[in-house]
């Protein structure tokens, strides 16, 4: 697996959270100009640009787009403008702050911007990232080999059973591929073959497309619900604001082991699948 490939199927933050992040975003940074950039650890997944200030510096964002787990500012200059790829790790996340406020251990970012705001990069483990794109489009070998969004056109049953014949891999690591649908990551994944009614150990190839236009709408319906709690917080998130996320208090089977299932009754049960925990109801799921 190659090393991004890894980052990508880290447990947190997950899509909800990144989208939540650039919802929270788009309020205080679009049209406003950076004013001032400080790195104070250029140490992330891979180096900080040492150019990433002054590159930034006077240009206005015009927008914050997703793709994936990444978020994208979208930079304009008067020459040539770009895009900041952000990404979020496994502990990372974005929040605004009064300008002037003191730094606490891991914020290892800051940007200024005309309206006074601060935004501050958090990540205790370092393992994010803040690239710059330069170009009128987002193009980045990361983004290359990416599927197609969730919650995009491009996303269907039709797709998952496609892309999933003669695969004997289980179909939670398959959705979890972000070159299969980006974003499905393993909270969203135990929640929506729950939805499905599919069992997390079933071979990818052998499910049916009536059953994936099932699971399509249920990741679809998941992914939906949880944007709308503000995502989930374990471990690090935070939304922008600095409140936490509450999905995970809704969750019917993710981190439940042992508990009733709110359907049936019956236990849930945790197994570990790539080096992830997978919860589901052995009635409910088949």
């Amino acid at each position: 697996m190659a090393d991004w490939d890894l980052l990508e199927s880290a447990v947190m933050p997950e899509l909800p959270e990144v989208e939540t992040t650039r919802r929270g975003l788009l309020p205080t940074v679009v049209n406003q100009k950076i004013l001032q950039v400080t790195v104070r650890d250029r140490r992330l997944r891979w180096p900080i640009p040492t150019s990433l200030a002054q590159t930034l510096e006077k240009r206005i964002v015009s927008d914050v787009l997703r793709r994936g787990k990444y978020l994208l500012w979208n930079i304009e200059a008067a020459n040539s403008g770009g895009f900041l790829l952000c990404h979020l790790g496994m502990s990372g996340s974005l929040f605004s702050t009064r300008h002037g406020a003191p730094p606490a251990k891991h914020d290892h970012v800051d940007i200024v911007l005309g309206n006074k705001t601060l935004i501050r990069y958090h990540d205790p483990r370092r393992f994010g990232a803040m690239l710059w794109i330069s170009g009128p489009k987002p193009t980045h070998p990361l983004l290359t080999s990416l599927g197609p969004e969730p919650l995009g056109d491009e996303f269907d049953g039709a797709h998952l059973f496609r892309t999933s014949r003669g695969r004997s891999v289980s179909v939670k690591e398959f959705i979890m591929n972000a070159r299969i649908v980006v974003g499905v990551g393993n909270i969203y994944a135990s929640e929506a073959l729950f939805v499905a009614g599919i069992r997390p150990t079933t071979a990818a190839g052998k499910i049916s497309q009536s059953r994936y236009e099932l699971l399509a709408a249920a990741i679809q319906q998941t992914l939906s619900r949880a944007i709308e709690a503000g995502g989930s917080s374990l471990r690090d998130y935070l939304k922008v604001d600095g409140e936490p996320g509450y999905f995970q208090l809704k969750a019917t089977v993710y981190d439940r082991a042992d508990a009733p299932c709110r359907v049936c009754g019956s236990t849930i049960k945790m197994i570990r699948q790539g080096q992830r925990s997978s919860y589901f109801c052995p009635q409910c799921q088949r």
